[in-house]
């Protein structure tokens, strides 16, 4: 996880180096010190409009917010790290404040597979929602990660029948409980009937292209959800899960 964390780092460090670097010279382009280019005018324009600049964006983390919560947004990130850095590996992780959540899959199935000297190849995770326990109550399991900070549209998840379930009414978005990543070795498939696999997305635009990894930009991995109902119900609703809002 270590690894994990100096790469999350490394990309943090080089948004910030290109943000710090860009309000300087926009700085010094309204000062008359330096000429306005055509993207210092863009950031300019941007700021003025509660927009995210593109030069900021192409460095930065997908996002759909304006410029003010995605400000906050990159403290609270920055936060997120931060705390790791300084107290150690945290009880749970905020899946929501990667930069690229799977490189830290991957890392916790690594670490799994290295410690039980298992093929990484032959272990996945079981998906067990924690409803019982809170981000400030969650302790930190033997093995595998628990994570939160996720989203659920066009559906909710049920605190008393512990099942995924319809939406409130006029409630388009409602909070997912924690979710335990398993690693299993040779895992059995889970019963297609007993769950929904959600698709868990950075943002909610439900499309992405393959980066140079061979990752999705946007896609991050299949949720299997506790369901009693078939999964064609959910898909005709467009149900999914998300770890970012637009605002």
């Amino acid at each position: 996880m270590n690894t994990v964390l100096t790469q999350e780092v490394i990309r943090f460090n080089n948004m910030l180096r290109v943000v710090n670097s860009t309000l300087k010279n926009l700085l010094k382009a309204v000062k008359g010190i330096v000429a306005m280019s055509g993207e210092l005018d863009a950031i300019g324009t941007a700021l003025f409009n509660n927009a995210v600049p593109g030069s900021w964006a192409s460095k930065a983390y997908p996002s759909l917010k304006p410029l003010a919560p995605w400000l906050i947004d990159l403290e609270m990130r920055l936060d997120f790290v931060n705390k790791w850095i300084n107290d150690g590996h945290p009880n749970c992780y905020w899946i929501s404040g990667f930069f690229f959540p799977p490189a830290f899959l991957t890392g916790a199935l690594q670490n799994f597979a290295r410690k039980n000297q298992y093929a990484i190849d032959r272990v996945s995770f079981q998906h067990v929602f924690r409803d019982d326990i809170t981000k400030d109550t969650a302790e930190r399991p033997d093995d595998g990660v628990t994570i939160y900070g996720m989203f659920m549209e066009a559906c909710r998840w049920d605190y008393d029948t512990h099942l995924l379930a319809d939406p409130n009414p006029k409630e388009l978005f409602s909070d997912a409980p924690l979710v335990w990543l398993k690693p299993i070795y040779e895992r059995t498939p889970a019963d297609p009937t007993t769950i929904y696999e959600a698709p868990l997305y950075k943002t909610l635009v439900r499309a992405g292209t393959l980066s140079t990894t061979g990752h999705s930009t946007n896609f991050v991995l299949m949720l299997e959800v506790p369901s009693d109902k078939p999964q064609a119900f959910w898909i005709k609703r467009a149900s999914a899960m998300f770890c970012a809002l637009k605002y």
